[in-house]
C-alpha cells in the first residue's frame, strides 16, 4: 500500500492510519486508462440509437469509447512508473485492450510477486523491454515453469527490487533472448557461475551492490556475448586475471568491449595495466576513484591511462584521436625511462633486460620500445626546475604551400596553445587565423606528419620537441 505518495512494506509491522490516506493501489488497465485515456468533452457525448437484437438501445459516447479502445490498443510504450499498480486484473483484460506494449514501465508500484508480473506479461506476446525497479518483489523459491511469457524479451530492468543472484539464475531460464539485465543496488553477491543461461547477455549493470568482488567477477567471466559492463559504486578496488602473463591477453570476457568503474576504491596503477589484458576491450569509463582524484591534473591521469592501454578508442566518454595517443605514448616512454635504464633497460636490444618488477609495474613499456625505439639518454635528463628559458622550443616554420617563403626560425614555450601559435603565424605572415592548418615533423621520425588539430592543446601535448619543424598551410 502506499499513504501520502510513500509505499510501506513489512510483513508484521504496523501503525495506525487514517483509511483516506491509504492508496492499496489499483490493477494495470486501470492505471493504462487513468494515465492515457483523454476524457472526451460533453460536445462529444451525442445519443445514438442502435439495435441489439429486437431491442431499441439508446447509447451515449458510444463512438467515443471506441476511439478510446482503438487509441489503447495501439500503444507500444507504456509509462506507469509510480502508479500505484498491484497486478493484472481481470483475466485476458490486458490482452484485449492493449496488446501492442512492447515497452513496458511498472517501476515504483506496488507489484509484490513476480507472478503478478507473469500475469501481465504473459498477456503482452510483443513485449521486449520491461522495467520493474523499485517493485519489492517475491521471486518464487523453486525453479520456475518455461511457460514462454518473455520469450521475446531483450531489457529486463531489476534495479532496487531485492532480487538476489541465485533468484536471477532461477528465472533466467525463461529470458532465453535476454541482452540487456540491470541489476543495480540489490546487495547481490554472485555466488555461482552461470550454466546455460544468460548467454546472449551483452550488457549487465551490477552497479551500487557492495558486497561484489574481484573473485565473484571471474563467475561471470565467460559469458561469451557480454559486451558492456557496469561495476559503478561496487568498492571495487583491485582485479588480476591469473591466466595471463605480462603483454599477454586473458580468455576472460572475450568479448567485452565497454567497462564502467566509476565511483570505487581503485587506488593503484596496476588495476589499469590488468585491463590491457582484456582482449576486446576499447572504451572504459574510471572517474572518481582514489588514482584519479588525488592527481589533481585530469589530463596527465587520462595519458598515463591512455598509454597503459593499448587498444583504448574512448575514455571517459572521450574519443582518444590517434595524435593523443601517440603522445602520450611518447611521454610515458620518457617519463619513466630512467627507471627503466635504474632496472636493467637499455638501448642495445642484446643488453635490455629490465628486471620482473619493472615489467610488472610498466607491462606496455617494452612494446613502446619497439615502437618508437628505446629512449635516448638526452630524452631522460633530470627535469630542470621551471624556469621560461628551460621550457623554450626552437623550432622551423616552414610555409608547406609557399615554396617562396623563407623558414623563419623562433623559440616557443611548450605550454603555448596551438590557437596562440596561430595567432602569432597570422601577424607574421598576414594571414587570418582560420585560414591557417598547422602540422608538424620530426627528425626522430621522418616522412611521418602529424596535424595539430586541437587549437585548445598545447604544444607539449602533440610532444612537439626542440629541432622539430611546424608546417604552415593556407
Amino acid at each position: 500500500m502506499t499513504v501520502s505518495g510513500w509505499i510501506y512494506r513489512h510483513t508484521t509491522g504496523g501503525s495506525f492510519i487514517r483509511p483516506n490516506k491509504v492508496n492499496f493501489g489499483v490493477d494495470f488497465l486501470t492505471a493504462v486508462k487513468n494515465r492515457y485515456v483523454l476524457e472526451d468533452g460533453p460536445e462529444e457525448d451525442r445519443k445514438e440509437q442502435i439495435i441489439i437484437g429486437k431491442k431499441l438501445v439508446e447509447t451515449v459516447g458510444f463512438d467515443s469509447i471506441i476511439k478510446q479502445q482503438s487509441q489503447l490498443s495501439k500503444l507500444q510504450e507504456v509509462s506507469l512508473r509510480n502508479c500505484a499498480v498491484n497486478g493484472a486484473g481481470g483475466k485476458g483484460g490486458i490482452a484485449e485492450t492493449c496488446p501492442n506494449i512492447r515497452k513496458l514501465d511498472l517501476s515504483r508500484n506496488l507489484l509484490s510477486s513476480w507472478d503478478e508480473v507473469i500475469l501481465i506479461a504473459d498477456q503482452l506476446k510483443h513485449l521486449d523491454v520491461l522495467n520493474l525497479s523499485e517493485n519489492k518483489l517475491q521471486f518464487p523459491s523453486g525453479v520456475p515453469s518455461l511457460t514462454g511469457t518473455f520469450s521475446a524479451m531483450k531489457v529486463l530492468v531489476l534495479n532496487r527490487t531485492g532480487i538476489t543472484w541465485a533468484e536471477v539464475l532461477q528465472c533466467a531460464p525463461g529470458w532465453p533472448a535476454l541482452e540487456e539485465l540491470y541489476l543495480e543496488s540489490n546487495n547481490i553477491f554472485i555466488s555461482e557461475r552461470p550454466t546455460d543461461v544468460l548467454q546472449m547477455l551483452k550488457l549487465l549493470d551490477l552497479s551500487g551492490n557492495q558486497l561484489i568482488d574481484e573473485n565473484q567477477l571471474f563467475l561471470i567471466a565467460y559469458l561469451p556475448r557480454l559486451e558492456q559492463l557496469i561495476l559503478s559504486n561496487t568498492g571495487i578496488s583491485s582485479i588480476h586475471f591469473p591466466d595471463a602473463g605480462i603483454g599477454c591477453k586473458t580468455s576472460m570476457f572475450p568479448s567485452l568491449q565497454y567497462l564502467v568503474v566509476n565511483d570505487n576504491q581503485i587506488s593503484q596503477w596496476s588495476f589499469i595495466n590488468e585491463l590491457d589484458k582484456l582482449q576486446s576491450l576499447h572504451s572504459l569509463s574510471c572517474i572518481r576513484n582514489p588514482l584519479t582524484e588525488v592527481n589533481k591534473d585530469a589530463q596527465t591521469v587520462r595519458q598515463l591511462i591512455i598509454a597503459r592501454i593499448g587498444q583504448l578508442k574512448t575514455l571517459n566518454k572521450c574519443e582518444i584521436p590517434v595524435e593523443e595517443r601517440r603522445g602520450a605514448e611518447l611521454d610515458y616512454r620518457k617519463a619513466f625511462g630512467n627507471e627503466w635504464k635504474k632496472a636493467g633497460g637499455h638501448q642495445d636490444p642484446d643488453k635490455n633486460r629490465p628486471n620482473e618488477e619493472f615489467l610488472a609495474a610498466h607491462p606496455r613499456f617494452q612494446l613502446l620500445c619497439l615502437k618508437f625505439g628505446a629512449p635516448e639518454d638526452g630524452e631522460l635528463k633530470t627535469q630542470q626546475p621551471f624556469m621560461l628559458k628551460n621550457q623554450l622550443l626552437k623550432l622551423k616554420i616552414k610555409c608547406a604551400n609557399q615554396l617562396d617563403q623563407k623558414v623563419i626560425e623562433k623559440q616557443l614555450p611548450d605550454s603555448m596553445t596551438i590557437q596562440k601559435v596561430k595567432g602569432l603565424l597570422s601577424r607574421l605572415l598576414k594571414v587570418p587565423v582560420s585560414e591557417l592548418l598547422l602540422s608538424y615533423e620530426s627528425p626522430k621520425m621522418p616522412g611521418r606528419e602529424i596535424e595539430l588539430g586541437n587549437d585548445q592543446q598545447t604544444l607539449q601535448f602533440y610532444s612537439v620537441e626542440n629541432g622539430d619543424c611546424l608546417l604552415v598551410r593556407w
